[in-house]
């Protein structure tokens, strides 16, 4: 069994209105992929961004290999890749140069720059001439896959994904999971995605986490939810997703 990659000990994080986050523990194998689900409001972005470092829990410890993740620490923060939905690019820059921003820079020289575009283009599959256009001559579809790019230009270990697929088109949706899905495979990163569809979880995960109101209300596979929900919100969240045809649901 992989060892943990990413941990959460006793992390807490409270807005002043009242909402954000724990007390949980959380950890995440190197080399899974792990869903984070629930409904609107449950705290996933807040626990994607613990686990980046954009945030510092009130109380407790966010790790990466066993160190403390903080908001200071850059060079840690630059294992991590985050894809947001959308792509968050800038609007000012061609698909190239945002994929490539972090990595100028740094200072990469540029044939390992080119080199490493070319390699990204084909995993994410981008066409060669997108590569050149700003965001607003993108379909959404190849803003989220210049997003990816981005996200995995430096190589990290670890790979978090915020409802990248929310805005998209069913067509292009459907594609892009089949992508994104076989990256994974390819890439064998460890993987962290918030979506708020239980279909779309079952389809990347080997685990799910299902939050409700900043606590972990249950977690393990599909078959464990669906077949013993821990408790009644479970057991509803489950059955407001069955028109989804999950497997293992009946309806």
């Amino acid at each position: 069994m992989p060892g943990p990659i990413l941990e959460l000990a006793g992390v807490t994080k409270r807005y002043p209105d009242g909402s954000g986050v724990g007390p949980l523990d959380l950890t995440v194998p190197a080399g899974r992929t792990l869903a984070l689900i629930g409904p609107s409001g449950a705290g996933k972005s807040t626990l994607l961004r613990l686990m980046l470092g954009l945030l510092a829990p009130d109380a407790g410890e966010v790790r990466l290999r066993g160190a403390r993740l903080s908001p200071e620490d850059d060079a840690a923060r630059r294992r991590i890749g985050y894809v947001v939905q959308g792509g968050a690019l800038f609007p000012h820059l061609t698909a190239e140069g945002n994929a490539a921003l972090v990595a100028r820079h740094l200072g990469w020289p540029r044939p390992r720059i080119a080199e490493r575009l070319a390699a990204l283009a084909r995993l994410a599959r981008l066409p060669a001439e997108a590569l050149g256009r700003f965001p607003a001559e993108l379909s959404g579809g190849q803003a989220q896959r210049v997003g990816l790019m981005r996200a995995l230009f430096l190589d990290p270990e670890v790979l978090l994904l915020d409802e990248p697929l929310g805005a998209l088109d069913p067509i292009t949706r459907n594609e892009l999971q089949e992508d994104l899905r076989r990256a994974f495979a390819d890439l064998g990163k460890t993987v962290v995605i918030v979506t708020h569809d239980l279909a779309e979880a079952a389809f990347f995960a080997h685990a799910l986490v299902l939050l409700r109101d900043g606590r972990i209300a249950q977690a393990g596979a599909l078959e464990d939810l669906v077949g013993a929900p821990a408790d009644g919100f479970v057991a509803r969240f489950v059955r407001a997703q069955r028109a989804l045809r999950l497997p293992g649901v009946d309806g």
